[in-house]
């Protein structure tokens, strides 16, 4: 067994990780959400989201560069506040994260397929996980590769629903846009903010990419950006072609802008989402299989993670936890209810990962790659209001 992770990835490929992580299941029922708050302004509200991600995700990025390793978090935390004890917890939290967001997006995704095809539920999860698990220990270059076709699939479904978009009769909404609502514009962005979590994973295949000092700040930027386009696309097309009540009250939103353009029932839509979950499954698993390699490194309480098969170049033993959690969560757990708390979890993270770059930069300003400090201190305060939202929402 060995215990260092290949250096295969590249930025391109990286990138496409970052991007098919965030472009996930979840933007075929959001764009929804944020119109019935913003209304005609729901692109507005994305690219206000993106905004804010913005400085967090630099953070991540400067501190990708200083510490490129496994299990990026702990190691962050570690380094900037000193705690070791904290660091654990934080890297057990994001392996639970990741685990607890796969199984409902396994679920999810399992219920999408059987729209399309007649199937057992359980089973269809069980095959479909384990078989994703079995990808995960096959390869990396393998893993984000398949990754890198489902975000193709994804993309190009998403291609079409902005094509459809702009193809329909404007709706009655669009011809008579109101004034903005500033509120209601930041509300949405801030639910719409959620959207924009999964930046933080790329960190994660630090010890597999090329000249991670310079590749990992450019993969997380690029990866923001193009989807901060994709949604502020994708959102233009929905206002423009759907009344806003029967948007905002749709689990389906983007099969009303097809039907909108082209009639019929948007089954292939269905089909997409299970690509867009698939994706999902599989880079959670890659990620938090690669935590708890990282993790492995520092604490002897789980050295036996940290191991590299070496005919693959993967922790298989990790991996394969990681794969038989999630599929037993997406069946025995009310992966609903615990999905919802990925979202405090992570965002408690970030206000943590922000904090430490603060004392980090003070205590060793130099670095690879770095941002003013104005960068992560705007973070902690934005990450730190989101998370007190999501509380209040969830009470």
């Amino acid at each position: 067994m060995a215990e260092h992770l290949k250096r295969r990835i590249g930025f391109g490929l990286l990138t496409a990780y970052g991007v098919g992580v965030m472009v996930g299941a979840g933007i075929y029922v959001l764009v929804g959400a944020v119109a019935a708050e913003a209304g005609i302004w729901a692109p507005l509200s994305f690219l206000l989201a993106g905004l804010i991600a913005a400085p967090t995700a630099l953070s991540y990025s400067e501190f990708s560069a200083r510490i490129p390793e496994a299990a990026g978090e702990a190691a962050y935390i570690r380094q900037g506040l000193e705690s070791r004890a904290l660091a654990v917890v934080v890297g057990l939290a994001i392996v639970a994260a990741g685990t607890i967001s796969a199984a409902a997006v396994l679920r999810g995704g399992t219920g999408y397929l059987m729209l399309v095809i007649d199937l057992e539920a359980n089973w269809t999860m069980v095959a479909l996980g384990l078989g994703l698990a079995a990808v995960a220990v096959f390869g990396v270059m393998e893993s984000l590769s398949l990754a890198a076709i489902f975000t193709v699939v994804e993309l190009c479904g998403l291609g079409l629903v902005i094509w459809a978009g702009w193809d329909a009769p404007a709706s009655v909404d669009w011809g008579a846009a109101p004034p903005i609502v500033f509120s209601g514009v930041a509300a949405a962005a801030v639910l719409a903010f959620f959207a924009f979590i999964g930046f933080e994973d790329i960190v994660n295949m630090a010890e597999e990419v090329a000249q991670p000092e310079r590749t990992m700040p450019r993969a997380i930027l690029a990866a923001l950006v193009l989807t901060t386009v994709i949604y502020a696309l994708v959102s233009v097309a929905a206002v423009r072609a759907v009344p806003l009540e029967a948007l905002g009250a749709s689990e389906r939103p983007l099969a009303l802008v097809w039907q909108a353009a082209q009639g019929g029932d948007a089954k292939f839509l269905s089909t997409i989402a299970v690509f867009a979950a698939l994706n999902g499954v599989l880079a959670q698993i890659v990620m938090a299989s690669r935590v708890l390699f990282g993790l492995g490194k520092r604490e002897k309480v789980f050295a036996l993670f940290h191991h590299v098969w070496p005919r693959t170049g993967t922790p298989v033993l990790a991996t394969c936890l990681v794969g038989c959690l999630v599929v037993l969560g997406a069946i025995a757990l009310d992966v609903g209810l615990l999905a919802e708390m990925t979202s405090s979890i992570l965002l408690a993270v970030f206000v943590l990962v922000n904090l430490a770059l603060i004392f980090e930069k003070r205590r060793e300003p130099e670095a690879p790659f770095r941002v003013p400090m104005f960068v992560p201190v705007i973070g902690l305060c934005l990450s730190a209001g989101a998370l007190l939202f999501n509380i209040q929402g969830a009470l």
